[in-house]
């Protein structure tokens, strides 16, 4: 199951002089993987990737008890990853930030 990013600072990062108030703003990390994808001959060029083969670019998001609250596959393995992202955000269905959040700041300026 997948359960959508609180407003909440986790635990872990309220108790520690090391981590807050650096990361009191975070909700999880995000990043991109590829995986192993077939697909027909005609488009595979678009899904070789910086591996041999054909692949997807994967993008989850986790929060910090590692749990994922999104993910967005099917990329083309060329795509970038700031390229994926920029979707995740843009979809009705995709990628939330929680308002008040420093990266909703940025991608409003």
């Amino acid at each position: 199951m997948i359960r959508p990013p609180s407003n909440h600072c986790h635990r872990k990062i309220q108790e520690s002089t090391r981590f807050n108030p650096y990361f009191r703003d975070c909700v999880g990390a995000i990043d991109g993987t590829h995986a192993l994808a077939r697909v027909p001959k005609s488009i595979a060029a678009a899904f070789r990737g910086r591996k041999e083969g054909t692949t997807q670019n994967v993008m989850p998001a986790v929060d910090f008890d590692l749990k994922f609250t999104y993910v967005l596959a099917g990329w083309e393995g060329s795509a970038h990853d700031a390229l994926i992202l920029a979707n995740a955000l843009e979809r009705e269905d995709g990628l939330k930030v929680p308002a008040g959040n420093k990266l909703e700041k940025i991608l409003l300026c």
